[in-house]
């Protein structure tokens, strides 16, 4: 423990070395694979001494995206960076879109230089003058537009002339020209534009806003298409990844030309591509990613997406699991060209692990777990790992035919103990036992390991692109070297980023305690990142899609997403398809003393802020009588001026129907709480009162509005990230769930039907509730109409 400790500090100071703050060193340090590659990079760059910040954190980028399959040209790289040839993070990503691309060949330094923009110097003159033409040209708009021009696109167009001038200068001196353009910001700036402005003058701004749009840098191909990032399956002949043994040696995987033309015969061509998620939880947001990747490229390409259920652990999967995968991704929008199983090839993947034996490339290994653990901590063989090949074939197949107890026996792939990946410490290929299987039945009493199964059934099933989250990264070299043993079909391996969303937690095995435990109410809780429980809120499948599809396919490792991102796209999608209709939460009675009691009259509602007089459908009734409901929140017993409720003499406009003022007040015997409240309409409407409340009324004389339930939910866990926190149950949101038991709602609302969507004006987007019942209406509210992403969260 004390050489731990030790190491750590030693390893902290080095961090701290090449400028990182100690915290971001810190944080670096709880992620082995990321300090063992930056402690390497660092060595590879001879910087143990250290070095000045800006170099420091162009090693740290090298450390976290340096691309795999190139590994063999980074001391070339690190070269650059440490002669400051390299010195900006554009020529890096630049860099690595280089070497990814020629991988082990040749490393041409004339090529590489002209495409990462070694020894281009652009001037602050030059930059400057740059920013003063696209002032220029665009002067007119600007002025027009003022403090609400997008300094982005301006930015976008710099850096398109520009490529390798220094975006902190660019920043400073557009920030600058919009001073001497504009002068102050004023608080005009800062307010939303009239709609009835913008309506009258939108012939011009069309117009106009087609200059803006020449502003910006044509958006990227990957921007357009993320596909566009993944080769061709006929050029999977290419270097996938390197090994590297411990004795000096190096397996370059690829296909031969042969492998690659029989492989190309059976798929005609076409991208093959499967989505494999282990049925033994519920999926989350995170498996959307996973879909749109998974099946994104196979419908971009015009090929097929496997749905293929990892299920390897017979002790693990239900088919409850298996039921819900597919009934997801059909909502999720995708269709899968065949679903199979991992245990349908378990007949293939027991031969073929049979001749892996027979290869020497695997043993039967008789040690424990406890034992297995040690020994690959000390980097050591097992005993058993040179027993005959013989002796290991008669062994596996008593473990095939029941005659070995339960843990007393593993086959083992003979990988490489002392590599400094720990994934080729002798990996697990199969185990015993004695359990049925959910789909295989009782057949086996072995099962294969995951990372003895995954590539041979990706080779299989003839998969194009294997495409995982980064932390199968380390996986790769395993994954390589079984298919080489074997001489099987190889497919083009990918890693991107997982997808980790703020306030919420995404692991299956927190998600499965904190809904076994009955800390939420099941596993499609509208507060959970479950997709049955998003789609339970509310949200719609497309809605989540084009949240994924604005994040991007990218390998930025540890990001974490802002929940109010998703919110954003849930909003917009929302604001297009979910019609308005009156709520009151906290009902607060109103009589109206100057309308007779008992006349009732219907009033037409926008179910669209854009309804046209003369579309009928775009319109509701509801009924207006002489005693109606508002939030008890909108009313005051002392009126302000930045107040634009109901108080005392004061008046305010009912929406859809007539201006109130209100008369007097009945207080409860404790003198403070309102029971009720007096007003007067205006039948003439000439009152104009600046405030706009949402109400509802009786339908008919001493009968109760529409009563319903309202769910209000927010943010599961209080911390962006509670999954770090030692106590992360502590974390959670004792409000997250908040229910309005008897609501007010206009009568138009008594036909909803589970599932269906609506805009209780002022209050948020709501959804139907599937514990309704005939008697009453359950809604669960998916998002509120507040967006704070589009102010700063983008």
């Amino acid at each position: 423990m004390v050489v731990k400790d030790e190491n750590s500090d030693k390893t902290l100071e080095l961090f701290v070395k090449i400028g990182l703050d100690e915290r971001t060193a810190r944080n670096t340090i709880a992620n082995n694979k990321v300090t063992a590659n930056l402690t390497a990079v660092i060595h590879e760059a001879a910087l143990t001494e250290g070095c000045d910040r800006t170099i420091g954190n162009l090693l740290y980028t090298v450390a976290t995206k340096y691309p795999a399959n190139a590994l063999v040209h980074r001391p070339d790289l690190l070269e650059y960076v440490v002669s400051s040839k390299i010195k900006t993070p554009a020529q890096l990503e630049a860099a690595f879109l280089f070497l990814s691309n020629i991988a082990s060949e040749d490393f041409k330094r004339s090529e590489f230089e002209e495409a990462c923009g070694v020894g281009v110097e652009v001037s602050v003159e030059e930059i400057a003058h740059t920013v003063n033409e696209i002032f220029e040209e665009n002067k007119a708009v600007i002025i027009e537009r003022r403090y609400r021009t997008n300094v982005g696109e301006l930015l976008g167009s710099v850096r398109k002339r520009h490529p390798w001038a220094d975006p902190k200068i660019a920043k400073q001196l557009v920030e600058v020209k919009m001073f001497e353009l504009l002068g102050e910001r004023t608080a005009a700036d800062d307010e939303k534009p009239s709609k009835k402005k913008e309506k009258k003058e939108k012939p011009a701004k069309v117009e106009k806003k087609a200059v803006v749009d020449d502003i910006p840098a044509q958006p990227s191909e990957e921007e357009l298409n993320p596909f566009s990032i993944f080769p061709a399956p006929e050029d999977n002949v290419k270097v996938h990844t390197e090994v590297f043994f411990s004795n000096g040696s190096v397996l370059r995987c690829f296909n031969a030309r042969e492998m690659l033309d029989k492989h190309l015969k059976l798929t005609g061509g076409r991208v093959f591509t499967r989505f494999p998620p282990e049925p033994n939880g519920y999926l989350h947001i995170g498996h959307a990613k996973a879909m749109f990747v998974d099946f994104g490229l196979a419908k971009e390409r015009g090929g097929c997406c496997y749905l293929r259920y990892d299920d390897t652990n017979p002790e693990a999967e239900k088919k409850e699991y298996i039921n819900h995968i597919e009934e997801i991704v059909k909502w999720m929008g995708w269709e899968p060209f065949k679903i199979t199983y991992t245990s349908d090839y378990f007949q293939d993947l027991y031969e073929l692990a049979v001749e892996l034996i027979r290869r020497g490339h695997a043993y039967v290994d008789h040690q424990t777990p406890e034992e297995i653990k040690e020994y690959r901590e000390k980097k050591m063989n097992s005993p058993w790992r040179e027993r005959p090949i013989a002796e290991s074939l008669k062994l596996f197949d008593d473990m095939k035919r029941g005659l070995i107890e339960e843990g007393k026996a593993t086959l083992r792939m003979k990988q490489d103990m002392q590599s400094d990946n720990f994934n080729m410490y002798d990996l697990i290929a199969y185990r015993i036992k004695f359990t049925p299987h959910p789909h295989a039945g009782d057949k086996w009493c072995i099962y294969p390991s995951y990372d003895y199964a995954h590539c041979i059934v990706d080779s299989l099933e003839n998969i194009t692109h294997s495409l995982c989250t980064l932390e199968f990264e380390t996986r790769r070299a395993s994954y390589y070297w079984l298919l080489h043993a074997l001489d099987l079909y190889q497919p083009y391996v990918w890693e991107y980023s997982r997808l980790n969303v703020t306030n919420t937690v995404m692991s299956k095995r927190k998600l499965n305690f904190i809904v076994t435990n009955k800390y939420v109410d099941g596993w499609d809780d509208p507060r959970l990142m479950t997709l049955a429980g998003l789609r339970r809120r509310g949200v719609t499948s497309t809605a989540i899609n084009a949240f994924v599809r604005g994040i991007g396919i990218t390998r930025s490792d540890c990001s974490m997403i802002r929940l109010d991102r998703l919110e954003y796209h849930i909003r917009e999608e929302l604001n297009k398809t979910a019609p308005r209709v009156l709520v009151v939460l906290h009902p607060l009675k109103v009589v109206i003393t100057n309308l007779e009691s008992g006349s009732v009259m219907d009033l037409d509602a926008k179910k669209w802020p854009d309804a046209q007089a003369d579309d009928t459908s775009a319109f509701y009734k509801v009924p207006f009588s002489n005693v109606v409901y508002i939030e008890r929140s909108d009313f005051r017993m002392k009126d302000s001026k930045d107040y634009y409720g109901l108080a005392l003499g004061k008046s305010v406009l009912l929406r859809y129907a007539f201006p109130i003022k209100c008369t007097d007040v009945i207080l409860a015997d404790d003198n403070e709480t309102v029971l009720e409240i007096r007003a007067e309409y205006d039948p003439s409407k000439k009152s104009k009162p600046k405030g706009v409340l949402h109400w509802v009324a009786e339908p008919s004389p001493g009968a109760d509005p529409l009563k319903v339930e309202v769910r209000l939910f927010d943010k599961l866990f209080n911390s962006e990230n509670p999954a770090e926190l030692d106590n992360w149950l502590a974390d959670l949101n004792p409000d997250s769930k908040v229910v309005v038991p008897a609501a007010y709602a206009v009568p138009s609302l008594w036909d909803a039907a589970v599932g269906d969507t609506f805009q209780f004006e002022r209050l948020g987007y709501f959804t139907v509730d599937k514990d309704s019942t005939a008697e009453k209406l359950v809604f669960n509210r998916t998002v509120t109409l507040k967006d704070t992403y589009g102010k700063g969260g983008k």
